[in-house]
């Protein structure tokens, strides 16, 4: 590695601080954008500049945006009386991609999680209890994780709004479509059990 010229090796190290890039991976990328040409080495680094300059967090939802708020707080089409409440923005991208939900998001920041100093009042919830106070929001849709500390978050949640006027829901969780029982893990057995449904 050391026989590259500090130009490249340069890149290579901060491509490799990249979660999930080792050395070999970001070596590679390096070689890549080394034989691209000077245009699309160029619009690469305008567009992580631009990435760094423009992202901020939606007014509303907390979500990722380009602007003040982003495309789905900013879409009329969308049903604005139900709100799904998610830990980051990466769980509102996954529920989008299912096509599933048509209300609007509501971000967290993360989860519950006192062993490691994270209380209420170090995620989103206050925020969350001004915009049910508005009145507009008819129902809540519980979208944490369904491990230890999404649960907690959720029942946390649960907690605050059960005397508000708003229908509470939680996310069914269980049995993947295709799941092999024996292979499915003792929580999600248990949840997939208590969430049962008629058929």
């Amino acid at each position: 590695m050391n026989h590259y010229p500090a130009s490249i090796l340069n890149v290579i190290k901060h491509l490799s601080r990249l979660p999930g890039i080792g050395e070999k991976t970001a070596e590679r990328l390096t070689m890549h954008i080394l034989k691209a040409s000077r245009s699309d080495a160029e619009q690469l680094a305008r567009s992580i500049i631009g990435l760094k300059d423009k992202v901020q967090l939606c007014s509303s939802c907390f979500g990722l945006s380009d602007g003040e708020l982003c495309s789905i707080c900013r879409n009329p089409a969308r049903n604005a009386t139900l709100v799904c409440v998610v830990e980051q923005p990466a769980d509102m991208v996954a529920i989008e991609k299912s096509g599933a939900f048509q209300g609007l998001y509501h971000i967290l920041g993360g989860c519950l999680a006192p062993m490691d100093g994270i209380g209420p009042d170090d995620i989103r919830i206050r925020e969350l209890l001004t915009r049910i106070a508005s009145g507009c929001i008819k129902e809540v849709v519980l979208a944490t994780n369904t491990n230890v500390e999404g649960e907690a978050t959720a029942d946390y949640i649960f907690q605050r709004l059960k005397k508000q006027p708003v229908k509470i829901t939680r996310i069914a969780s269980g049995v993947p479509v295709g799941g092999d029982l024996k292979f499915v893990d003792q929580v999600t057995l248990k949840r997939a059990m208590e969430t049962r449904h008629a058929v």
